[in-house]
């Protein structure tokens, strides 16, 4: 493998220093809310993995579309370095979001329609991992995971406008509307808006810095796997 782009190396330095400053934000520099008490810090987290998680989501999109019209199997490569990095930071908005609902609902999870199309989101992406695992063939598991890709696409903007297009739902709409029913929702403050929008951006660039080193280690994994068949062969 070739030896790590110093540009890599700088971004993957960026990284853990954003991870540090946006942890410092969301933990002391926001103010505690009035409500919900310290729980609510794990707002900035979360709503920043999710954020990530779809964008990996739809960016994947993109590799699959170009796969199915070049038959390159380096697009398939990038669609699943996208979709293997947002099932992790998706998984951890879950897991963050029941850390916050505990409080909030007094419980860790209730069916409503944001955590439900979430989690159905979560299931369809994990199950491209399961079902890919279950093709030989290189190019078959590549035409197979660029057509997966944009049908389960089709979950991610579900999952975002669901609170936005159902009234009946608990889940806060903080940013771009709001949910009088929703309970733990709350208002931002100026401050709340810093660290929000700084966890954004921290977490985007954390997203583009595993991308990066993921594509690098799928290279690799492909020399590997060409290289086993050159020995069964």
């Amino acid at each position: 493998m070739e030896q790590k782009p110093v540009a890599l190396k700088a971004l993957d330095a960026l990284s853990v220093i954003l991870l540090g400053i946006t942890v410092y934000l969301a933990l002391v520099f926001a103010p505690t809310e009035a409500v919900m008490g310290d729980v609510q810090r794990v707002f900035y987290i979360h709503v920043a993995t999710a954020w990530v998680g779809m964008l990996g989501f739809i960016a994947a999109i993109i590799p699959a579309v170009v796969y199915l019209r070049t038959q390159n199997l380096k697009w398939d490569r990038v669609e699943v370095a996208a979709i293997e990095i947002s099932v992790v930071f998706f998984f951890l908005a879950i897991v963050l979001g029941s850390i916050w609902a505990r409080p909030a609902w007094n419980t860790w999870w209730k069916w409503e329609p944001r955590l439900t199309t979430a989690a159905i989101t979560e299931l369809l992406y994990i199950a491209y991992f399961m079902l890919r695992q279950g093709i030989d063939d290189p190019d078959r598991r590549a035409r197979f995971g660029a057509v997966y890709t944009l049908v389960a696409a089709v979950s991610v903007p579900i999952t975002f406008m669901s609170i936005r297009w159902i009234d009946r739902t608990l889940h806060p709409v903080v940013i771009g509307g709001s949910n009088p029913g929703a309970e733990g929702g709350f208002a931002m403050t100026a401050d709340m808006r810093i660290a929000f929008f700084f966890a954004l951006f921290s977490f985007t660039v954390i997203f583009v810095d595993l991308f990066w080193n993921r594509i690098r280690l799928g290279e690799l994994q492909e020399k590997v796997e060409q290289l086993k068949l050159k020995v069964t062969m």
